[in-house]
């Protein structure tokens, strides 16, 4: 099982991501605060459909939720869906300890 935090400094949340590999879908749960991000709290996502941008089952799902456009938590999904499908290093991502967009 993977589990990260994804703090949305700029719209003051904080969610929990969980996912688990089970077969061939990634089983995610949410933790948050947010209304529209409660919509994803419970979703199994495809194996095959996190490789790209265009058409990925995770982006798809967070348009239907209303997530805005600069919400972390589709990204932090698939970071999650990325480890769990062996394609992301957790040991890497625990070394990293953080991925991180600064202001100027």
């Amino acid at each position: 099982m993977t589990k990260i935090t994804v703090h949305s400094r700029v719209c003051d949340h904080t969610h929990v991501i969980s996912g688990v590999r089970k077969g061939k879908m990634i089983h995610i749960d949410i933790d948050s605060s947010c209304e529209n991000v409660q919509r994803l709290a419970h979703i199994e996502v495809p194996f095959r459909e996190i490789l790209h941008v265009k058409d990925n089952f995770v982006l798809e799902r967070a348009q239907e939720a209303h997530c805005s456009g600069n919400c972390l938590v589709p990204c932090g999904i698939l970071n999650v869906c990325w480890i769990e499908a062996g394609m992301l290093s957790s040991t890497l991502c625990k070394k990293a300890g953080s991925v991180e967009i600064e202001f100027h």
